[in-house]
């Protein structure tokens, strides 16, 4: 197993002090210099640059708007050392090979190490390598043909640094001007925010309606199955409430039950293609639980290369890519390792993907490097998040090339009076690809149901009224919004997990029960952007943007001519907005009339990370804040705000209050929404069901979108604020 990768651990791949140092190779990652240095012979040494040594200062906007927007570069700071010491090393050996990934940034990272090299030492050999995988053929491969820096791709990443340092610096003042000081605003990061909020809205603006489904328990012989009305009186039926379900159930009590059609279909289902970055990223997501930048962590950190027994290798291909093409020599490996393994599941031709519309194809598919590598060998030699990780990976390349699974379904409906219910099941007759998989493998369906046959008649034994209420659009989880961004055409596979930390980062959205939710800031943020540079955060703008960066980088397009015709008429925007926007830093200190209990001084209004809240005007000699009212108390005559509480006890968790406790005794263990009950008047809550969020009325005296479940959990949550004697501010 993976003999070429433990065959390469031996003594000639080290490198001694006593031998001569001819070729400097130098990587990005001191993870993967560590790799290749063990697959090169003698003469060789790996250096690693760890990212970028050369790029734009932080502290101002460095490019020269009068001077076709050239950038001003400087060496980072901190990384002084490393290119002196690299440029050092260069002159010792003589010649060097750029290794660094095979990306713009890459490309970026060598044309720039190779500018500072030439600068000093003009006499050094410097040459560019590239490869997609970290193994010992590919390394050699790359070493036996190199080539030069490709200044289209150079160009590409000049052009997006350029375009994405315009827009930050010139949108972010604005933002420190109109509303707060230290926010920020850029190019992608700015449209994947309107797409959280937009959906927000679409999720707040919507009242579910409550609906009832009707199922039957039925028996035939001894066993007892599930079966659900699916058709009365010739329509699909539609029970707004119990009592509409209830009726029919009146109707069918005496009626008697019985089969009147059996369908059987066999279905033929296909492997999905190999992963690209994106794919990875929602599976992760779905299947592991990972954000998509500690995917993206996860993943680095396989490619660079693992320890395993007394070999280092990388154990994936590159993960940044958005293909799903596979090289034949993967092919021909995953074939020999399924003929062996699955024999009965190998096609008798190799399965080829075909690329997205807007995929690059500059890399291959995210595969293993050696496909005999299989998780179970690999257990005791990976982390359990690198171990889940490699798992998918595994599973789903090997899966790509075996035979499509062989399901039947079947379905069978039965009669009562003018009722028709329906169940059935589905089961696995060839596995196929299936037999690759573990982590990956579908929900097996449990359901049986015993053997029934066109006129069997059946037992009822009990009707089962379910009451449902329908679901609006769900809120983006990191799957989904990566998913989104890549459909919409904003960003590429590098930029997908950074473009969502940053989202993090800045405290515009937060996590709730996996979900993406926008934060106060983050929505005011996005109104002001969106409604003052509407073209700017267009999602269309930005995806023709996407693809003129990509057609610099194929040498269809000139970056200065890109960067030109997006930048003048957006600085006059710029100008605009700033001399006529009005400042919202006034609402954000507003009085309240309230004053501080603790030392007399007016309260004000103000928006921190998490949203507003109110504060004294003392701070920083009084830290004294409260929440600001979510909601007037709806309890009638009342008269009270409600407000966001922490209970006493141990987990301290948050739930929703009156000012007026303990007169006023309302309480809901739900944040409160700004939409009203229809047939109350009281606030919707929203509680997480399924992992999903629906609205329900807690009013326990009204029937309207009545959820039992919420309002038992407000009498629990009742029953624990007073055994712990009330709340704390």
């Amino acid at each position: 197993m993976g003999k070429s990768a433990k065959g390469s651990s031996n003594k000639k791949g080290t490198n001694k002090k006593n031998k001569k140092i001819n070729t400097l190779l130098i990587v990005e990652s001191p993870a993967k210099a560590s790799t290749i240095e063990k697959y090169l012979g003698p003469g060789y040494k790996v250096e690693a640059s760890k990212g970028h040594l050369i790029d734009l200062p932080k502290s101002r906007l460095a490019v020269d708007i009068n001077n076709s927007f050239e950038p001003e570069y400087i060496t980072v700071r901190g990384k002084a050392e490393i290119l002196r010491n690299l440029i050092k090393q260069a002159k010792e050996a003589g010649h060097v090979m750029l290794a660094s990934d095979n990306d713009r940034e890459g490309e970026a990272i060598s044309f720039h190490i190779k500018n500072a090299i030439e600068k000093k030492y003009p006499d050094v050999k410097i040459e560019r390598i590239v490869f997609n995988e970290i193994t010992p053929s590919a390394i050699r491969a790359a070493v036996e043909n190199p080539g030069d820096i490709d200044e289209n791709k150079v160009d590409a990443q000049k052009s997006r640094r350029v375009l994405d340092r315009l827009v930050g610096y010139n949108l972010s003042p604005i933002l420190w001007k109109k509303v707060k000081n230290g926010l920020s605003a850029g190019r992608v990061q700015s449209v994947a925010l309107r797409l959280i909020c937009e959906r927000e809205k679409e999720v707040e603006s919507f009242v579910p309606e409550e609906y009832w489904s009707l199922d039957v328990i039925l028996r035939k012989d001894k066993k007892r199955f599930n079966a659900v009305l699916v058709n009365y009186k010739d329509k699909k039926p539609d029970f707004k409430t119990k009592a509409d379900a209830d009726a029919v159930i009146e109707q069918l009590r005496d009626k008697s039950f019985t089969v009147i059609s059996v369908r059987e279909v066999l279905k033929q289902n296909k492997p999905k293609p190999p992963f690209t970055t994106s794919q990875l990223q929602q599976v992760a997501a779905n299947r592991l639980g990972y954000n998509a930048r500690k995917t993206m962590q996860i993943a680095q950190r396989l490619y660079e290369g693992v320890s395993v027994g007394s070999t280092r290798v990388g154990l994936i291909t590159y993960m940044r890519t958005d293909s799903t093409r596979i090289s034949e020599t993967a092919i021909s490996a995953v074939r020999d390792f399924i003929g062996k393994t699955y024999p009965d599941a190998l096609p008798e031709k190799p399965r080829y993907y075909s690329k997205g519309g807007n995929a690059q194809d500059a890399h291959e598919a995210i595969r293993p490097t050696f496909v005999e590598y299989t998780p179970d060998y690999l257990k005791n030699y990976l982390s359990r998040d690198e171990h889940r990780l490699y798992s998918i990976i595994w599973e789903r390349f090997v899966a790509s090339q075996m035979n499509n699974s062989s399901v039947k379904t079947v379905s069978v409906d039965i009669g009562a009076g003018e009722a028709v219910f329906r169940t059935g099941f589905s089961e696995v007759v060839d596995k196929g690809f299936l037999a690759a998989l573990s982590l990956l493998k579908p929900a097996d369906e449990k359901k049986s149901i015993p053997v029934l046959n066109e006129g069997d008649s059946l037992k009822l034994e009990e009707f089962i009224p379910e009451q449902h209420f329908t679901s609006g659009p769900s809120r983006y989880t990191d799957a989904t919004i990566v998913k989104a961004m890549e459909e919409l055409g904003i960003g590429r596979p590098s930029t997908y997990a950074p473009t969502i930390s940053v989202l993090f980062d800045r405290f515009y959205v937060q996590r709730k029960n996996k979900q993406i939710v926008p934060t106060a800031l983050g929505k005011m943020v996005n109104d002001i952007l969106v409604s003052s540079f509407p073209d700017v955060l267009d999602v269309d703008f930005t995806a023709r943007m996407e693809s003129r960066l990509d057609m610099v980088e194929s040498g269809e397009e000139k970056w200065v001519d890109m960067i030109s015709d997006f930048f003048f008429p957006f600085k006059e925007k710029v100008e605009h907005v700033m001399e006529h926007l009005e400042s919202v830093k006034v609402s954000m200190d507003e009085e309240t009339g309230e004053v501080c209990p603790k030392c007399g001084r007016p309260m004000v209004k103000k928006i921190g990370r998490y949203g507003y809240f109110i504060a004294c005007t003392g701070f920083p000699e009084c830290r004294y804040t409260m929440p600001i009212p979510v909601a007037d108390c709806p309890v009638d005559g009342c008269g009270g705000k409600i407000v966001e509480r922490k209970s006493r006890g141990k987990r301290g968790r948050t739930f929703y209050g009156c000012t007026n406790y303990p007169d006023c005794t309302f309480l809901s263990p739900y944040p409160l929404t700004d939409v009203r009950c229809p047939t109350c008047g009281w606030p919707l809550v929203e509680k997480s069901q399924k992992g999903d969020s629906v609205k329900v009325c807690i009013n326990p005296d009204c029937d309207y979108l009545h959820d039992g479940d919420a309002v038992s959990s407000v009498s629990a949550l009742k029953h624990e604020v007073s055994a712990e004697g009330g709340d704390e501010e």
